[in-house]
């Protein structure tokens, strides 16, 4: 596969979504492909220009950070998703998974990545999503939104029990500039029908946790992060599965879409679009191997087939441009290259 970005695209302008309009794109074709475009030289499209009731799509950014993680920003405002960065070993892709593994962070690789974030969405507790958010809430105060057991977990760790804040999903929060919807979701199944370390707490962990295992899913959140009062709205997951009844009426504009690892999920991609009335943008997420260090080119995780799940984008909404994503680039509110 293609290690660059790879864009399937129909029209030149994205759809765009306020509150009660849609355009849709015409003749995507899969498997057109564009190699990777530096952030320092691509130019942006003359016609991505404002949102009717909101600000230009240059004003926000999104910066992948591997895994499910996002970096955006809106202005000088910094918002992170699931930030896991430090991608240390577990054995989990060379067939040796220690569940004992040592919880650690890198604080130079950390930092480097994270800019100065006032907010982390925190979408489950697993360590490929909570294990670097200790840090980064110690050593910027950013807020957390995320599950009670994100918080027990947390508070253990060392953070400030007042930078937290517990969501159950269903709440819609003004944050002044961007608005933060947390929505109820579900936590993706194997082969088998199960996942690891399942479990939630309603208290502090007995021990402070230090290893992965300690680290209980705690239940499943997805986030929609909308810039300004009409878009461009993002609606970001952290696992391949979802409450179908929950995202209904969302309408992203741009959808980061966890890869699934097997089919237990019925019809996941499709039943997940048409819930989201077919985004105009479909960025796939969580398909890389997390434990090569976050430079050059993402290595796929060999249990997820990427090329399945786009061909699946392409039949359920041929006009969706997909976007899959590269470490080094910076993507305007469009998800296109963006000037710097």
């Amino acid at each position: 596969m293609n290690q660059d970005t790879r864009v399937t695209d129909g029209s030149d302008v994205p759809s765009r979504r306020g509150l009660d309009r849609r355009t849709v794109l015409r003749g995507a074709a899969l498997g057109a492909a564009s190699p990777l475009i530096p952030a320092t030289t691509a130019a942006a499209s003359a016609e991505d220009g404002g949102r009717r009731g909101g600000p230009a799509a240059g004003s926000a950014s999104f910066r992948w950070l591997g895994t499910a993680g996002w970096r955006i920003d809106v202005g000088d405002r910094t918002v992170l998703f699931d930030p896991y960065l430090t991608r240390f070993p577990t054995g989990l892709f060379d067939g040796a998974f220690d569940p004992r593994t040592p919880l650690r962070t890198r604080p130079e690789i950390v930092d480097a990545h994270i800019g100065r974030p006032e907010l982390v969405l925190v979408s489950h507790s697993h360590w490929d999503h909570l294990a670097d958010v200790p840090h980064i809430a110690r050593t910027t105060g950013a807020r957390v939104i995320g599950t009670e057991t994100t918080y027990h977990l947390l508070v253990s760790l060392g953070v400030d029990a007042g930078q937290i804040s517990v969501v159950k999903g269903g709440e819609v929060l003004d944050l002044g500039g961007i608005t933060v919807e947390a929505v109820p979701s579900l936590h993706s199944r194997n082969k088998k029908f199960s996942y690891f370390a399942p479990g939630t707490l309603n208290a502090p962990p007995a021990t402070v946790p230090s290893t992965i295992a300690d680290l209980p899913e705690g239940d499943t959140l997805a986030f929609q992060v909308t810039a300004g009062t009409g878009g461009p709205s993002a609606f970001l997951t952290g696992a391949s599965d979802f409450s179908e009844r929950a995202v209904r009426g969302l309408r992203p504009d741009l959808a980061m879409i966890a890869v699934p690892s097997s089919t237990a999920t019925l019809r996941y991609v499709p039943r997940l679009l048409r819930a989201l009335d077919t985004p105009g943008v479909v960025v796939p997420v969580h398909w890389d191997n997390f434990e090569v260090p976050l430079n050059g080119s993402p290595v796929p995780d060999p249990a997820m087939d990427l090329d399945t799940f786009l061909a699946q984008v392409a039949k359920v909404s041929p006009a969706a441009r997909v976007v899959v994503p590269d470490y080094r680039t910076v993507y305007d509110g469009d998800m296109r290259p963006a000037r710097e």
